[in-house]
């Protein structure tokens, strides 16, 4: 493991945000290490754009402390501005501007000048793929390529800290799936925060994803840890043909099993789910009960708890 991995980009201590009565973030903590993609998710509400923004220094904190790569946003708050990337939900661009004019705007707003302009808006056409759009009017331009143009003028002063608001909003499966490609190799290089909704998206991208619900921490972890931790024990599901109340009884007679369900099935296949009471695999076993017994099995797989059932149940979405 390389120093950098080690070294935090960002620390958010006891962060608090009161708007009136409202007590939008509530005693926030949390740590993202230099080179992460940090999945930063919560309900309409939760407090993660209020988050985003006393972090950017678009509004200071009732109370708590924000450091980016050590620099007190309290204190220092042009130099985190200048450590930091953003790409808020609502991408601001220029519709009246070709690619090429607006990140040359953008860049001089960040103080880039002369060769070190040109050097970083090439750099902004090759890796977000923008090279043959230079020259397009922005407006002209597809929803996944006005992403791009957002993603680029968010990186064109080199950032150390990229936060990117809902990235995949209005786009297609072809240009999430491109996006995402973007994102990881950014990730490579530079730390960054992903908000989104799109969970599948979060958890194929992420490293490690914190959840929170009324401006409050949840739960917080890798995908894999997330998902595992939250159900205390296993689900299988089965295809198999036989005798309807002998699959049920001899399936329930296995060690481990606490629960067994058969659906009514078709030209004598049925759809059975087994769950247990443990997370110890009895994929063999299950497999074993069905030999022993003559029954034919087409399909046994182990169900994984998706990441949206965790976010659902931790968030009070399935009431």
């Amino acid at each position: 493991m390389s120093e950098n991995s080690n070294r935090l980009m960002l620390e958010v201590h006891g962060l608090n945000k009161r708007f009136g009565q409202v007590h939008a973030v509530s005693n926030l903590d949390f740590e993202v290490k230099k080179g992460e993609v940090f999945g930063f998710l919560g309900p309409n509400g939760a407090g993660k754009s209020t988050t985003m923004r006393m972090i950017t220094c678009f509004i200071p904190p009732t109370s708590g402390i924000v450091r980016v790569d050590g620099l007190d946003t309290a204190e220092h708050d042009l130099a985190v501005r200048k450590k930091i990337g953003y790409l808020p939900e609502s991408t601001p661009l220029y519709s009246d501007m070709t690619v090429r004019e607006y990140l040359s705007f953008a860049g001089k707003v960040r103080s880039l000048r002369g060769n070190r302009l040109k050097e970083r808006m090439d750099a902004m056409f090759s890796v977000c793929a923008l090279t043959k759009m230079a020259n397009r009017q922005i407006g002209k331009l597809s929803k996944g390529y006005r992403q791009r143009v957002g993603l680029a003028q968010a990186m064109i002063h080199d950032p150390d800290l990229l936060i990117l608001d809902e990235p995949m909003s209005g786009l297609d499966p072809n240009q999430i799936i491109e996006i995402r490609h973007l994102i990881k190799r950014i990730g490579s290089e530079k730390t960054v925060i992903y908000c989104s909704h799109i969970l599948s998206e979060v958890s194929a991208t992420c490293g490690r994803i914190l959840i929170i619900k009324d401006g409050r921490v949840v739960a917080t972890g890798t995908p894999d840890e997330l998902t595992s931790g939250h159900r205390s024990g296993s689900q299988y599901s089965l295809r198999l043909k036989g005798d309807k109340p002998s699959l049920k009884s001899g399936l329930a007679s296995i060690e481990g099993v606490s629960g067994v369900s058969v659906d009514d099935g078709t030209d004598g296949w049925y759809d059975v789910q087994v769950n247990t009471a443990s997370k110890d695999d009895i994929g063999e076993a299950l497999f074993r009960c069905a030999v022993q017994n003559n029954w034919s099995l087409s399909e046994l797989r182990r169900d994984h708890t998706s990441l949206e059932e965790v976010f659902t149940q931790l968030t009070g979405g399935g009431k």
